[in-house]
């Protein structure tokens, strides 16, 4: 890992490699298995402790347990703040706007955009932690937000989806400069609003009533989920080599895209009428409950096969909402509640079982290529020893 490509993220995970490193060297010591001489274990142990130590200056990170559970309580701090003070802007607005002449109004907008912009980018040069930086960007966005919406009401502009646009831009440009998910989900929904609302607009409805046609966000929902694909080709070109320190935005992006993909299909499999389909809301509502299992069995292959933890958790939560969505619609009518909530778990130890023994063939799999790799290892070895 070089250094100057190394992220937060990236030096958090190898702080916590290297804690389980050395637990399992202890174990392995204790057990007779392995064991470094003195000078062995002097070296590794220096490496270490230089690498933690720079680690917690350039990055601020959790170097134990103990500091590892404050910070989370740091993090669901700053969010909290962030979210109040970005609130507490925005109304604060509102409370004195009609005191202010129109000449101030303007003067107020443009200020307050533009300064917390400039704190912005001050403060995420010299917060290492990031905590303080989330919390200014958010405000920062805040005003951005409020600062396009007054204009539209003082001036009195046919209101459009382009403002979305607008704000989604701004919203991607501060989460890449704070390098804060927070931000990144704010934008993602305001790209998501955009293209949803311009959606429904080609199809004849006004654009606030974009929601009212579930099917608008699927397409959004698609291509946010393929934004890492753009944002990681954008990267290998010359230029623009520094996005290359966010690739722990993909998750956001791909849980995003699948959250807002599968949403409109648990919509639509339960309002059959909410869709463009000219048919019966019946075989609506059943269309898309099939297209729901489908796609989320889908997704928890695409989860297993690439190895994105995020993705297979997600097709999980949604083939469950799904399944238990459909046990609701079939039983709970007719069925004595005693006798639903029983059918409701057996059929969950059952699922389970089914999913215990997945698991077990998916190690036996690991396992035995393992093997086979390191059989023909050797057999290169053997082969090359020979020659």
């Amino acid at each position: 890992m070089e250094e100057n490509k190394t992220t937060q993220l990236d030096a958090q995970i190898r702080a916590d490699q290297i804690h389980a490193f050395q637990q399992e060297l202890n174990i392995l010591k204790t057990q007779q298995v392995l064991s470094l001489d003195d000078n062995q274990q002097h070296q590794v142990q220096a490496y270490h402790q230089q690498l933690l130590a720079r680690f917690k200056t350039q990055f601020d990170i959790d170097h134990n347990k103990a500091s590892k559970q404050l910070g989370l309580g740091m993090k669901i701090a700053s969010l909290v703040g962030a979210l109040a003070m970005a609130s507490s802007v925005f109304f604060l607005f509102f409370q004195f706007w009609g005191e202010f002449t129109t000449t101030t109004q303007v003067i107020a907008l443009v200020t307050t955009s533009i300064a917390t912009f400039v704190a912005t980018c001050v403060i995420a040069k010299r917060d290492t932690s990031g905590y303080y930086t989330k919390i200014i960007g958010l405000i920062s966005l805040a005003c951005f937000v409020l600062n396009i919406y007054m204009y539209g009401q003082m001036f009195n502009i046919t209101p459009s989806p382009n403002a979305f646009f607008v704000w989604a831009l701004y919203g991607f440009m501060l989460a890449y400069l704070c390098k804060a998910r927070v931000l990144l989900v704010a934008s993602i929904l305001s790209l998501t609003g955009f293209l949803s609302m311009y959606f429904g607009t080609w199809s004849g409805i006004y654009f606030i009533n974009f929601s009212e046609q579930p099917e608008n966000i699927l397409m959004a929902s698609v291509f946010i989920f393929c934004m890492p694909f753009v944002v990681n080709k954008l990267a290998s070109i010359n230029g623009f080599y520094t996005l290359n320190l966010f690739t722990h935005f993909d998750k956001v992006y791909r849980v995003m895209g699948l959250i807002l993909f599968f949403m409109p299909i648990l919509v639509l499999s339960n309002w059959g009428q909410g869709s463009y389909i000219t048919a019966d809301p019946d075989i609506i509502e059943g269309v898309y409950q099939i297209l729901g299992f489908v796609a989320a069995g889908l997704t928890i292959y695409l989860g297993i096969r690439k190895q994105w933890r995020h993705v297979n958790i997600t097709g999980n939560i949604f083939f469950i909402l799904f399944l238990y969505t459909k046990f609701f619609d079939w039983w709970w009518e007719w069925l004595p509640k005693y006798l639903f909530f029983f059918v409701v778990g057996a059929l969950s130890i059952a699922l389970l079982l089914i999913l215990k023994r997945l698991r077990l063939n998916q190690n036996d799999e690991n396992t035995n290529r393992h093997i086979d790799e390191n059989n023909n290892q050797q057999h290169k070895l053997a082969k090359g020893d020979v020659l």
